[in-house]
């Protein structure tokens, strides 16, 4: 009785085997793949289902993009970003709001999505008070060039190795688009651009507050000898 009573007491995670606990750790790490792909699968569905609307009704969504300093334009800043002008402009965007937006969400779920709520706002406040007026602004890109900074960024914020590194492949793979925050081409929202890459800084600054008031506690815990 004695030995069953010392079995019963033994807590549960004792009595766990190493390979169970990284069996489970894989499990969770596939199921966090899984969800970031069919969110991001899904997403970009969405956005071919909405350029089919758009082309059937004769681009008459094109019209829902933001309009800046106009009124009813603020609309467009929660419907820029899954609107685009045209099937090229759509196309060209695909690659990169798979590969990042899912990078994204590799972060947490939770944390990719509330990192690109942050980026979706930013830029589209950023471009309704910047933008040339009579302009309409709509396309993914804002998206993807906050995801950027956002992946850049947020390994140096937390001070996580396996993030910079991260960071810095997506910046050799990915950086040279940061060009397009300039003004330049005719016909580009420089503007979404730009303050999507605003949006992905602040993202990684918001979303790494727990790791920066670890280290910050962490260094506050070291007492100093006195001399």
């Amino acid at each position: 009785m004695a030995s069953i009573r010392a079995r019963l007491g033994k807590p549960a995670e004792a009595s766990t085997p190493p390979s169970a606990k990284t069996t489970g750790g894989l499990a969770a790490v596939r199921q966090l793949w899984l969800r970031a792909g069919v969110l991001i699968i899904g997403f970009v569905g969405l956005l071919y289902g909405i350029e089919g609307v758009d082309t059937f009704t004769g681009h008459r969504l094109d019209h829902a993009g933001i309009e800046p300093r106009r009124a009813d334009g603020l609309s467009g800043i929660l419907f820029a970003p899954v609107l685009h002008g045209g099937w090229d402009h759509l196309i060209g965007n695909t690659l990169p709001v798979l590969v990042l937006g899912f990078l994204a969400l590799l972060a947490g779920v939770g944390r990719g999505l509330a990192a690109t709520a942050i980026i979706w706002i930013v830029a589209g406040v950023g471009t309704w008070l910047t933008g040339a007026a009579g302009s309409v602004h709509l396309g993914a890109s804002a998206l993807v060039f906050g995801w950027l900074t956002f992946l850049i960024s947020r390994g140096w914020f937390a001070r996580n190795l396996g993030q910079i590194v991260l960071g810095l492949a997506v910046l050799a793979l990915y950086g040279s688009l940061l060009w397009g925050v300039l003004p330049g081409q005719p016909g580009i929202s420089w503007q979404g651009h730009l303050f999507g890459a605003v949006g992905g800084l602040l993202a990684g600054w918001v979303l790494s507050g727990d790791e920066r008031r670890h280290r910050r506690g962490d260094r506050a815990g070291v007492t100093v000898p006195p001399r």
